[in-house]
């Protein structure tokens, strides 16, 4: 067997070798992660407006508060944008089968995931609910 003396570089070659990929995975993986954290957010929030809509009969512009009130301060986006944009809900009045349809929209920005050329989602949740 042949031992080679000069060998003390190795590991940190390696390393830095290895280093982009572990964190491209941790990044996307924190990103993927908010990115379903906020789907699920919107998703609670056209429930909370569509469950308004149907008990206490409220008017589209109440619903559209509730939506923005649930969503204030609990979206996360790395770039900044933690709010919905305007027209960001719309709720239909009930239709001939007595639903209401609330939407929610929101676009989410990847940071992380521009290096690999993802540029921004655009997240939409809707809640059909029967009123009785």
């Amino acid at each position: 067997m042949i031992y080679l003396q000069n060998n003390r570089g190795v590991a940190a070659v390696e390393f830095a070798i290895c280093l982009p990929i572990l964190i491209l995975l941790v990044c996307g993986s924190i990103e993927f992660g908010l990115l379903f954290y906020n789907q699920q957010v919107i998703t609670n929030a056209s429930r909370e407006g569509a469950r308004a809509g149907i008990v206490a009969e409220t008017v589209n512009a109440d619903i559209i508060q509730i939506v923005e009130n649930y969503c204030s301060g609990k979206l996360i986006n790395l770039n900044g944008a933690n709010e919905l944009q305007a027209n960001a809900v719309t709720v239909s009045a009930p239709d001939a089968q007595n639903d209401r349809t609330v939407r929610v929209t929101y676009d989410y920005d990847f940071l992380f995931g521009a290096i690999l050329g993802f540029t921004d989602k655009t997240l939409s949740a809707q809640t059909i609910m029967r009123m009785e």
